[in-house]
């Protein structure tokens, strides 16, 4: 019995990785000056930074260990965040929106620009989760 629930739980969250997709906003300006905004915006609605991954610096640090030497890209970072309001009101709907915590959104620029983004979520309570991201990264569009 255990094991049939270990199956159907991992087959739960196999499902959710599969289907995110990424949301995505051209920024017109710098890496560094996306980075600050975002950053800034979250601050501004009261919320705590818990990490920022420097996911850009650990693929180019890594790249010749793994035999690569495709540049992905030239600098990305991904804030990860949370908001105890909105985690209580969306995992009391479903605890295993729990998987979807902390929030995060990223920056990085390639060849084609410098982009924000996060990823998208599906319907029902997480919806409150994408407008909060989607309301931070406009604001630090407009920033």
């Amino acid at each position: 019995m255990r094991f049939l629930i270990l199956f159907a739980v991992s087959v739960f969250f196999t499902n959710i990785v599969k289907a995110q997709t990424a949301i995505l906003y051209n920024y017109e300006g710098t890496f560094d000056d996306a980075t600050f905004s975002v950053e800034g915006a979250i601050l501004g609605k009261g919320l705590v930074i818990d990490h920022i991954s420097h996911t850009g610096d650990m693929l180019s640090r890594t790249a010749n260990d793994v035999g690569s030497d495709i540049e992905i890209f030239k600098s990305a970072d991904i804030f990860l965040f949370c908001s105890a309001a909105i985690s209580r009101k969306v995992m009391e709907a479903n605890p295993l929106n729990i998987a979807h915590c902390p929030y995060n959104i990223f920056v990085f620029e390639n060849d084609n620009g410098v982009h924000i983004g996060h990823r998208s979520y599906p319907e029902g309570p997480m919806q409150i989760v994408h407008e909060l991201l989607t309301d931070i990264i406009s604001e630090a569009l407009d920033f």
